[in-house]
């Protein structure tokens, strides 16, 4: 692998290597580009991964502090843990459960679709749904991703089968085992799911995808790649002209380097990407780069959700088969009638037994928990993944007072729920009640909203430059060489798990990237 000189202003310096950051240096590799990719996390591969919860979360989880307020319920019950997301080779793609849904054309239009809504900040995409279909396809393609494109769904988990009997007595019609990208037959040289049901402690046969195993190694063989780990970026430079120049970042052993570049992406997740363009402020940006508009850690949005279990006389065992294989589609629609606007997936979904009372149920200790804990092997699970309302002041920001190690601030999340969040998520339990008691269930749980593990909207595309950070290639309207690569330049979240919008994003990306830099003008 080549280590390209740490003067040389020729490179692409991306920062993050999940889902954007990793499928975008593959993308500018194969075209030629040299690429500096830096990620803060150490590399692991699926026969490094633990399949114990506990060891899994710490080897791949970002554990740096973070600091948060709001009335949303995560602040009461993960004070510690606000966001989940990892810090690793691969980034979240490692531990992620691999739904790979399309957002719906009417979800890129939320401003004309709901119209005004009181207390949200609503703006509409700026890119054609025809435009972002054809980069769909191509990412489902990359991905190999079940029920398109001729390829085979996952195999029925017995959670999916109580999942399904209830969803079709209600009436559901649009139900099955999800759109997952997961390998449902041998492919892309990679094995099939064995439905061991450890899709979030990373894949040990490679049958998720994930950037760590598939685009990344490709790009490392094209030559044109320089992948740092342990390298944690923590200033992005500029010069007189106001274009960025380099990247300062500490190495894995703590020393201060500076990789200069002719361009940079930014791909550090909804949370990491904001903060480090608040910290590289100056005299130029005071209130940080590519911020002229203010917009920078605000629109956060991160998807309304919650947990529904049901309890059954016999064992079903849900922690056996893909985590998140199983869906009902028939509620994603718009439909006011309904008293919220937007629309939400009911998704099959599982927990560990060490994990259940600490996310599925954090409610503490007592003999009705108890009892719950008892009935583990006869529960059933899913998660309610909805549209999650934008506000100005939801947002991501410097905390005064504490500091991480390198001494920088630590980045500050703001919340407070909309009510058309609180309204979804009720209208959603109660259907996910209603499934699990047309199923049989003799009791049914509701567990509140996990860490955000889906961060969006923070540096968020616009057409016009007041009202986002970006526009719809995810160049930043104030610097023409200083581009965002994740799920931060969401416009709004939809009900769409992100991951297969970021990819497709960062392949639209990087074809543009490509005709820029080829014409000069970046």
């Amino acid at each position: 692998m080549p280590t390209f000189a740490f003067d040389d202003d020729a490179v692409t310096v991306i920062i993050g290597s999940g889902a954007g950051g990793g499928t975008l240096a593959h993308e500018l590799t194969r075209r030629g580009i040299k690429v500096v990719l830096l990620e803060a996390g150490k590399r692991e591969a699926p026969e490094t991964f633990s399949q114990s919860p506990n060891e899994a979360f710490g080897m791949l989880t970002w554990l740096d502090p973070r600091s948060q307020s709001g009335d949303w319920s995560v602040a009461r019950d993960f004070p510690t843990l606000p966001v989940w997301h990892c810090k690793t080779v691969g980034g979240s793609t490692v531990h992620w459960t691999a739904a790979s849904l399309r957002l719906h054309e009417w979800e890129l239009k939320p401003a004309t679709t709901f119209g005004r809504m009181a207390g949200s900040s609503y703006v509409d995409w700026p890119i054609p749904y025809k435009e972002l279909l054809d980069y769909y396809r191509l990412a489902e393609k990359r991905m190999y991703v079940t029920r398109r494109n001729g390829i085979p769904g996952l195999p029925a988990s017995n959670n999916f089968k109580v999942f399904y009997q209830g969803a079709k007595k209600l009436g559901y019609r649009k139900v099955h085992t999800n759109y997952m990208a997961i390998n449902s037959r041998p492919q892309d040289e990679r094995s099939i799911c064995l439905q061991q049901g450890f899709c979030v402690q990373g894949c040990k046969v490679a049958a998720k995808w994930s950037t760590l195993y598939t685009e990344i190694p490709r790009a490392e063989a094209t030559g044109k790649l320089d992948l740092r780990v342990g390298a944690q970026a923590t200033r992005i430079e500029h010069g007189k002209d106001g274009r960025v120049t380099a990247v300062l970042y500490r190495d894995a052993e703590g020393r201060e380097q500076r990789q200069k570049a002719r361009l940079v992406c930014v791909a550090g997740n909804g949370i990491e990407t904001p903060r480090l363009l608040l910290l590289s402020d100056s005299a130029r940006f005071p209130d940080g780069l590519a911020n002229a508009s203010g917009n920078v850690g605000r629109h956060y949005t991160r998807h309304t959700m919650g947990f529904v279990w049901g309890v059954f006389d016999h064992p079903v065992h849900m922690y056996r088969g893909a985590v998140l294989a199983g869906l009902v589609e028939d509620e994603t629609v718009h439909d006011a009638r309904r008293g919220f606007a937007g629309g939400y997936h009911l998704e099959l979904c599982a927990l560990d037994l060490p994990s259940f009372p600490q996310v599925g149920m954090p409610y503490g200790w007592g003999r009705d928990f108890a009892r719950t804990i008892e009935s583990y092997a006869n529960m059933a699970g899913m998660l309610i993944v909805g549209e999650d309302v934008p506000r100005a002041d939801n947002r991501i920001t410097l905390d005064p007072v504490r500091r991480d190690r390198w001494g920088l601030p630590i980045p500050h999340l703001h919340v407070d729920e909309h009510d058309n969040n609180l309204a979804m998520r009720h209208h959603a339990q109660e259907r996910g009640n209603m499934l699990y008691e047309a199923a049989g269930a003799k009791q049914v749980l509701f567990g509140p909203p996990p860490p955000a593990t889906h961060n969006m909207g923070s540096c968020r595309m616009s057409a016009d430059r007041r009202d986002g950070v970006c526009n719809s290639h995810g160049q930043t309207h104030d610097i023409p060489n200083l581009f965002i690569s994740d799920g931060s330049q969401f416009t709004s979240s939809g009900s769409a798990n992100p991951t297969l919008t970021i990819v497709a994003l960062a392949l639209r990306q990087a074809e543009y990237i490509a005709k820029q830099m080829t014409a000069r003008a970046i």
